[in-house]
């Protein structure tokens, strides 16, 4: 863009950006993939846990679903924009801005990319949180009036709750709620009879963070499309396990947090389709997102950078491109079955015990929620620490669900693309151990 809007027009032969974030001469020849696909189709999984420093020392990591451990090539694309390659973006005519613009940008292609988008409909956010709160402000007081209506289900996360809620205070929305079917899943049967022509938004996760159940998607985008509402898909869960094609699931909103997708805290990405971002008004105002400011008057930068306030998070973006180049190369399809066979190993086991209550379908998403008889999720979460097993227990930021479920919390383990058998094992060892100190 221009300088007047906070950007800069870079042409003339400069260097290029590594993949990773790091710098390469004019004219040369991008790097391989990452190092790390199996061979001949076999799931290396011994070989990808060496590229994670945080696995070291035998700890057994079973929440990935809270966030992921992080790979060395992000950890050292972090460290090279953070060092030796720094500098601001969009405004510097000087080289190392210049390099660094087209490193963060890259960023934003890759992530476009990533999940079947287009560069101009990528924004970035601090985090999905940030994203949705986004909508909410921009979109939501722009569309929404009292007397329309939001549905929402019951295993959201609470950060897809709030932000409505918060929405619904200020306009006089009214919400409501889709309930789920009997293993876990939203039940879009149920949906289908509530959607009314009032119906403006319907917002749902496209994994369930306690649960894993998956939405279908593409059926929830057609139901709320019927009724003229706009469909917003939460994709935390899924990003980092399912192959995410946003034109294939006809979504008009999606978002996702970098760091349980093996990159950096501080960054996540709303997607939109171009033509809702360019009706969207700015949500916070300051520098980058502006065309031309006067005392009188302001206008905007177009999409996305209207709504990109300020310096940017120049290093966790480029951390994230480097964080999608390693799934990438491994391939989400490879990372959903691997994590398929360990939730359906560890259900298998726990299925074997008569003190166990498991949650949500059979065919969940790399989650594994359950209940040990006796024992509250936190006592049990203690326990396995001593054993060098990390799970998350608690309520996971879903406490309606918990309601739902009649529990005040749950344990979740939740595996990632370097999880292996051997972490099942131990988490079961612990889960033995538990039973004979509580009896």
């Amino acid at each position: 863009g221009a300088e007047g809007a906070g950007g800069l027009a870079v042409t003339g032969s400069i260097p290029l950006p590594r993949a990773g974030g790091g710098l390469m001469p004019s004219g040369a020849t991008p790097p391989e993939a990452p190092a790390c696909a199996g061979e001949r189709g076999v799931y290396a999984v011994e070989r990808y846990r060496a590229d994670f420093p945080g696995l070291a020392g035998g700890w057994h990591y079973l929440d990935s679903g809270a966030t992921a451990q992080k790979p060395q090539a992000v950890i050292d694309a972090a460290t090279h924009a953070m060092g030796r390659d720094y500098a601001t973006v969009h405004r510097g005519v000087y080289a190392r801005s210049a390099n660094m613009t087209l490193a963060f940008e890259d960023a934003r292609r890759k992530v476009a990319a990533f999940i079947g988008g287009r560069e101009d409909e990528i924004v970035f956010t601090r985090g999905a949180t940030e994203a949705i709160n986004l909508v909410a402000q921009t979109w939501g007081h722009a569309n929404l009036k009292a007397g329309d209506r939001i549905l929402l289900s019951v295993l959201e996360h609470h950060s897809n709750i709030v932000p409505w809620q918060l929405l619904a205070e200020r306009t006089g929305v009214a919400i409501d709620i889709c309930p789920l079917t009997a293993d876990g899943r939203i039940d879009l049967d149920a949906a289908e009879a509530m959607l009314t022509g009032a119906h403006k938004l319907v917002a749902l996760a496209h994994v369930s963070n306690v649960l894993g159940s998956v939405l279908d998607a593409p059926r929830a985008a057609k139901l709320a499309h019927a009724v003229g509402a706009k469909l917003l898909l939460d994709g935390c869960q899924a990003v980092p396990r399912l192959p995410v094609d946003v034109a294939a699931l006809d979504c008009d909103f999606y978002v996702f947090s970098a760091h349980k997708l093996y990159g950096p805290t501080g960054i996540g990405a709303l997607w939109a389709k171009a033509e809702i971002l360019a009706a969207m008004p700015p949500w916070q105002g300051g520098g980058a997102m502006i065309d031309r400011v006067t005392f009188e008057r302001t206008t905007y930068a177009p999409p996305p950078q209207r709504f990109e306030a300020g310096t940017p998070a120049i290093v966790e973006a480029i951390a994230l491109g480097a964080a999608v180049d390693y799934v990438s190369a491994i391939g989400l399809d490879a990372i959903h079955a691997h994590e398929a066979a360990l939730v359906a190993e560890l259900r298998d086991a726990l299925r074997s015990r008569n003190d166990v209550t498991l949650f949500a379908p059979d065919e969940s998403a790399g989650i594994v929620s359950f209940a040990l008889q006796g024992v509250h999720p936190h006592d049990l979460g203690t326990i396995l620490d001593e054993e060098g097993v990390a799970i998350r227990a608690g309520h996971h930021c879903a406490q309606p669900l918990m309601d739902h479920l009649g529990v005040p919390a749950t344990a979740r383990a939740s595996f990632g693309l370097y999880s292996n058998s051997s972490d099942i094992a131990a988490l079961l060892r612990g889960i033995e151990r538990t039973r004979r100190i509580f009896g």
